[in-house]
């Protein structure tokens, strides 16, 4: 798949995630590379962004198979900001849609 539209759909693919529960990195990392092919290395740079601009806070919990992990949950800031991209992503997608459709009708 093209990298830019990786690169521009990684930040929702994160945000909705976390809407229903806190993950640590790894568990975001495999549960998107379950849909789409993405690198480990382009999660952790969108989440510490996201968590700078207010998006996330993090929190370290206990695990039974090593140290430590680093929990993201998202904040109310971040919720709104979800919605936000939601709306954006909709209307997007609806209309590449509609020009796939439109250019598919006229072969």
């Amino acid at each position: 798949m093209n990298i830019q539209f990786k690169k521009g759909v990684l930040n929702l693919c994160v945000l909705v995630l976390l809407d229903k529960q806190d993950r640590y990195g790894y568990e975001l990392v495999q549960k998107i590379s379950d849909q789409i092919a993405i690198s480990e290395g382009s999660v952790y740079p969108l989440l510490r962004r996201l968590t700078k601009e207010g998006y996330f806070t993090t929190y370290l919990k206990e695990s039974t198979e090593g140290p430590p992990r680093k929990y993201y949950k998202l904040t109310d800031t971040g919720r709104k900001y979800l919605h936000e991209q939601l709306k954006e992503w909709e209307h997007f997608s609806q209309g590449v849609n509609t020009l796939i459709k439109e250019g598919i009708k006229n072969d």
